[in-house]
């Protein structure tokens, strides 16, 4: 079995080999999905933008399956307050962008803003890249599962307000969805989950996980919330 950790100096690798039944429907997403059914913003044909990577990481809780999100801390210049997945830019150090870079960073960054111990992290999947116009972050999701949990938290608070954990039974219930809205007019799904609202591009690859994962539940898209909405 190979196990990803970004501790080590060989290569990260991934490894399908013993994840549970219930993410199955997950890697089938992963293996047949294409950028355009994620996302309308695909990385700049002339190679702009930052690369950078994420870690959407599953894991089982009390209450079924889960996934780690964290806030950002509200004192941040961009971004502030904003629930998300752990992740950030690719290093020098990790190496061919083309290759394990985003998986190393997606580690590294994890461990960084959540204390999560990568060890027992075990990487399956990449979705295809894409891209947030307005950072001009290229991004690639890596998908992990929590073989091994280890703790986690607030490592720096001047960059993550709390570290927290969502179950996907609440992701995918109706009670929770709402379209957001943008001051600027923009309308994208969002989650309301954990006293957080889960927009933008962390909320449109969860919606899009659970579609084509074949987890969704019909929801009402008329339903909406404004991005003040605790305000």
């Amino acid at each position: 079995m190979t196990h990803a950790s970004g501790t080590q100096d060989g290569p990260v690798a991934l490894s399908r080999e013993g994840l549970p039944g219930w993410l199955h429907p997950v890697v089938r997403a992963v293996e047949t999905v294409r950028p355009v059914q994620l996302s309308r913003f695909l990385p700049p044909e002339d190679g702009a933008g930052r690369q950078s990577a994420v870690l959407i990481l599953f894991g089982e809780g009390a209450r079924g399956p889960e996934l780690l999100l964290m806030e950002r801390s509200g004192s941040l210049r961009s971004h502030a307050g904003q629930p998300s997945f752990p992740g950030g830019a690719l290093d020098p150090v990790d190496g061919d962008p083309a290759a394990d870079g985003p998986l190393r960073a997606a580690l590294r960054e994890a461990q960084e803003e959540t204390g999560l111990d990568p060890a027992g992290v075990q990487l399956f999947g990449v979705l295809p890249r894409l891209y947030i116009p307005v950072s001009g972050f290229v991004v690639t999701p890596v998908l992990g599962w929590w073989r091994e949990p280890s703790p986690v938290g607030v490592v720096d608070p001047g960059e993550t307000a709390r570290v927290f954990t969502v179950p996907v039974a609440d992701l995918t219930n109706p009670e929770n969805r709402a379209t957001a809205v943008h001051p600027r007019g923009h309308r994208g799904p969002a989650f309301l989950v954990e006293s957080a609202l889960v927009w933008g591009f962390t909320a449109g690859i969860i919606d899009r996980l659970l579609h084509f994962a074949g987890w969704e539940v019909p929801w009402d898209r008329e339903k909406q919330v404004p991005l003040d909405w605790r305000s």
